[in-house]
């Protein structure tokens, strides 16, 4: 049923997402112009009437990231200016969300980036999957932050042989909450990943910790993406008593054969990686919330796989960012058996052609039904546990 007194509006970003959205709500995306000049700036001058209406700009984050937000702030403007009633900016993949908290002298560019859509007068957002929940903080204006989790958990159900014996596990301590989530939705199991780095010791010697492997182990140098170096702090120091009991037992009471693997950064520092779990013979599901550089992924997949005998390793993530070579890494792993994104992230065709292991979740509906019920005034919190 079509949306009366609604005006839907895409940015540049995401035009399949958006289209599938439109025809979810059976109303057409409005006319609208999106240009650059000559020397590179952007123009966007919407083709008809919005005065009045309920106006949502659909404008998700891609490769041309900064593009793609002074494009939003711009149709957000153009909206205001045009006396729209009021104006909703969707954004699926809520730009430099991974920049959420600051280092040294540095910018939390996230709330920046918040506080850019606020003066560019939005009175509602809508997103998915933020990366720290903490960052509906920043913004200014009522956030809805909706959750991939119940189709994830839909798609793992449809299409995953004997999906009930599965192990739901995070790469870092830092995604417990929604790896716990996600398994109390399924009713399953979970696990952790704990990553530790090397560690001064007397001597300026680099101490590792007890059942590190002392020979004949393999190291594997690693893309380190942001997160895990952010998030491996969390809950370190509660884990280790565990993990080093785990790793001095080994198997058979040896050492050499604990369930543990080292890998190298690309500066080659070396750490060290323990599951805290079980998983032997169980389809694995490693869950987060963006898959960007997969260093830290495959190093988990390897060791889930080869260390402790898992019998699958799907890669489920909401957001498939998969810069760089990373469709390449997941194509060539062997540890790997299926990589599952949704398409709040556009991935370009020829990334889908390069990786056969790739399943793209269709989110839209969430969106959509997100949209009709901000338009008519009803809660949203019923999408945050079902599947529309």
């Amino acid at each position: 049923m079509m949306l009366r007194n609604t005006k839907l509006l895409a940015g540049s970003s995401h035009p399949e997402l958006a289209n599938l959205v439109s025809k979810r709500l059976a109303t057409p995306l409005a006319d609208t112009k999106l240009k650059k000049f000559s020397n590179k700036e952007t123009s966007v001058e919407i083709g008809v009437s919005i005065r009045n209406e309920d106006v949502f700009i659909i404008q998700s984050g891609s490769q041309e990231m900064n593009d793609n937000i002074i494009e939003l702030c711009i149709m957000i403007q153009a909206a205001r200016i045009g006396s729209a009633k009021r104006v909703t900016a969707v954004l699926p993949y809520f730009p430099y969300c991974k920049q959420s908290k600051r280092k040294g002298r540095t910018c939390i560019t996230a709330k920046l980036v918040a506080n850019m859509l606020a003066v560019a007068g939005v009175d509602h957002i809508i997103t998915m999957d933020l990366h720290a929940s903490q960052m509906q903080g920043f913004f200014q204006r009522p956030v809805d932050n909706l959750y991939a989790e119940p189709s994830i958990a839909k798609w793992i159900t449809q299409n995953v042989p004997n999906w009930q014996d599965g192990v739901v596990v995070s790469k870092n301590a830092g995604g417990a909450k929604r790896v716990t989530s996600l398994a109390d939705a399924l009713r399953l199991d979970f696990a952790l990943i704990h990553k530790d780095r090397a560690r001064a010791g007397p001597q300026g010697h680099n101490r590792p910790y007890s059942g590190m492997p002392k020979k004949n182990g393999s190291v594997r140098v690693a893309e380190e993406d942001e997160d895990s170096v952010n998030n491996i702090e969390v809950e370190e120091d509660i884990m280790m008593a565990s993990i080093s009991s785990l790793n001095e037992a080994g198997l058979n009471g040896d050492v050499m054969n604990a369930a543990v693997s080292v890998v190298a950064n690309t500066e080659g520092e070396e750490s060290t990686i323990t599951l805290v779990g079980d998983v032997k013979g169980k389809p694995v599901y490693l869950t987060d919330d963006m898959v960007d550089n997969v260093g830290t992924f495959l190093d988990a997949a390897d060791h889930l796989m080869k260390k402790c005998g898992a019998a699958k390793v799907y890669i489920i993530g909401t957001h498939g960012v998969l810069s760089g070579d990373a469709v390449e890494k997941i194509q060539n792993c062997d540890s790997v058996y299926k990589l599952v994104v949704t398409n709040t992230f556009p991935i370009p065709k020829e990334k889908l052609e390069r990786c056969s292991k790739l399943e793209v979740i269709d989110i839209s509906s969430t969106l959509a039904e997100a949209i009709r019920r901000t338009h008519n005034g009803e809660s949203v919190s019923y999408l945050f546990n079902h599947v529309n």
